[in-house]
């Protein structure tokens, strides 16, 4: 699958827990990259200072869906779904 024009999906629902180029304490999900442009592209594509995990990312009809709002709802899921669980200590 190609990446979808102007989604960016993966740019803004997953979080990036470690620092990289322009974003030192990494990435929260659900906030834009600040490599994202206004035409939903990466400013860093093929950049060396690309986090590794945007670089092993591949567009899949799994986690795309058929539309950026499907792909932003999916990823936020996933996102949501591998976060650890709070203990309560009773």
């Amino acid at each position: 699958m190609q990446c979808r024009q102007a989604c960016g999906a993966c740019c803004v629902a997953p979080a990036i827990s470690r620092p990289y180029y322009g974003m030192p304490r990494g990435k929260p999900a659900g906030e834009a990259c600040v490599h994202l442009d206004d035409n939903r592209r990466c400013l860093l594509f093929n950049d060396p200072r690309r986090p590794q995990c945007c670089s092993q990312f591949l567009a899949e009809p799994s986690v795309c869906g058929d539309s950026r709002e499907q792909a932003l709802h999916i990823l936020a899921a996933l996102e949501e779904s591998t976060q650890p669980v709070a203990r309560t200590d009773a």
